[in-house]
């Protein structure tokens, strides 16, 4: 099939950003992304580029150069299903809160309601795009959907999993390291190729059966997030023996045969994918009876959560030992430097382990809206009265009043390793104390300002 038009359910973190790239690379090809959201859309439409509902660096100059021209984007949902060739579903696929697999499983409703729509909404023969990030043999239970709602159109089902890191999302789409796409019909296949292969070399376009491709993205989040928790785990044996993480971890980086990548330690690792799809291979296993294969996967998530418990009980253990004022200032709320998304941030768990101990605190972001998070701790806590009794948000550094004894850094924002800190000093209530949630200041310089310096496995 020849593809002309596409259509894109989902205008969220990889639905958007990834469209917008392929109509950049696609002039002949029209795409629109699609969404329910009136002010989601209403924002990726927006002249003010600084007003699109996601921060990357580099998106902007890729949405003014297609939008208008070949990338659009629209609540006319059926509409543009009607008129696509090929169809990218690109929806969240959260962990399950209720039902079987609650708290492991992948919640697949918003993928089965887009089949469903799809199938009622189609008259032409579509092929049909996995996107979004789900358990094995899902794309069996898509097209049993489709050919459910309807027995006159012909669907192919294919799965193009997303390996996008926020923050670097618009370089991983323009130089992938490999662009995976499974499927059981050599023509649909080939359709989506010739669209990725217009600027990615063939030789990174890896194609395979349905289910290889399904599993390949869950097991690469958890390959990933298991360094992370190892290295984590590793911090806590530094602090207690007098080792230093950081040399530790370098020491282990230089091994060609493991290298550096993803060694950094941390108060914890967030975002929308590490736990969700760990939780997912961990309830696969479970439902297979691979159990010692469950435990195993399952301590990655054990570790990321001891983590970012312990560094709470740290601050809470300092306040309450030295009688300090019970404030905390935080600084950083997205889950990683270079992007506004917050969702499974450490920032989360670690405010609200301090609520709990009635410790007010204030946060500043560059990038989250004060909105969000609230919306965060609401939805953590359920306590709505008491996050806005005992959180202050700031949109602006210079509105940080710093008069507390303590700060923590929880977001590895470049620009706090910029900060006038000696000035900051002056401002604070003393003693001052830096927890170092990322290790991204110079420890010799502020303990020489007069801080108490805590980094992690140090």
């Amino acid at each position: 099939m020849k593809v002309k038009n596409i259509c894109c359910i989902g205008a969220g973190y990889v639905g958007g950003p990834t469209m917008s790239v392929i109509a950049q690379k696609n002039k002949h090809i029209t795409v629109n992304v699609v969404d329910m959201n009136i002010d989601k859309i209403s924002a990726w439409n927006s002249k003010d580029l600084d007003r699109l509902p996601i921060y990357e660096p580099g998106l902007s100059k890729v949405v003014n150069e297609a939008r208008g021209r070949n990338l659009f984007f629209s609540t006319e949902i059926d509409k543009h299903i009607d008129e696509a060739d090929m169809i990218f579903i690109s929806v969240n696929t959260p962990t399950k809160t209720h039902g079987e697999g609650m708290g492991y499983a992948a919640d697949l409703k918003y993928v089965e309601a887009c089949a469903k729509q799809i199938a009622k909404i189609s008259k032409s023969d579509k092929i049909v795009v996995e996107k979004s990030t789900v358990p094995v043999r899902t794309s069996e239970k898509i097209k049993e959907i489709l050919n459910r709602y309807n027995k006159n159109v012909k669907f192919e089902i294919l799965s193009n999993p997303e390996f996008l890191a926020e923050g670097t999302a618009m370089r991983d789409l323009e130089i992938p390291d490999r662009v995976i796409i499974g499927g059981d019909n050599s023509s649909a296949i080939d359709s989506l190729v010739k669209i990725y292969s217009s600027w990615v070399p063939e030789k990174n376009i890896l194609t395979t059966n349905l289910w290889s491709s399904e599993l390949s993205k869950l097991t690469a989040n958890a390959f990933l997030a298991q360094r992370i928790s190892s290295i984590n785990s590793l911090s806590e044996l530094c602090e207690e023996t007098g080792a230093d993480i950081e040399e530790v971890s370098k020491a282990i980086g230089m091994d060609s045969r493991i290298g550096s990548s993803f060694l950094k330690t941390s108060v914890a690792f967030g975002g929308s994918c590490f736990q969700k799809d760990i939780l997912n291979l961990v309830y696969i296993a479970r439902t297979l009876g691979l159990k010692k294969v469950a435990d195993y996967w399952e301590q990655i998530i054990i570790i990321n959560e001891h983590q970012r418990n312990r560094f709470s009980k740290k601050i809470i253990q300092t306040i309450d030992s030295n009688n300090l004022n019970p404030k905390v200032q935080i600084l950083g709320w997205a889950f990683k430097k270079d992007t506004n998304d917050s969702r499974e941030s450490a920032a989360i768990y670690v405010a609200d382990n301090l609520i709990k101990s009635k410790i007010s605190i204030n946060i500043y972001d560059p990038k989250v809206k004060q909105s969000q998070i609230f919306f965060d701790l609401n939805y953590i806590n359920n306590d709505e009265i008491k996050n806005k009794e005992l959180v202050s948000v700031k949109n602006n550094m210079l509105k940080c009043k710093f008069n507390t004894n303590v700060i923590a850094i929880l977001t590895e924002w470049d620009e706090f390793k910029h900060y006038d800190w000696g000035q900051i000093y002056k401002k604070m209530n003393k003693p001052a104390y830096i927890f170092d949630g990322r290790n991204i200041l110079d420890r010799k310089k502020l303990e020489s300002i007069g801080f108490n310096y805590i980094g992690i496995g140090r």
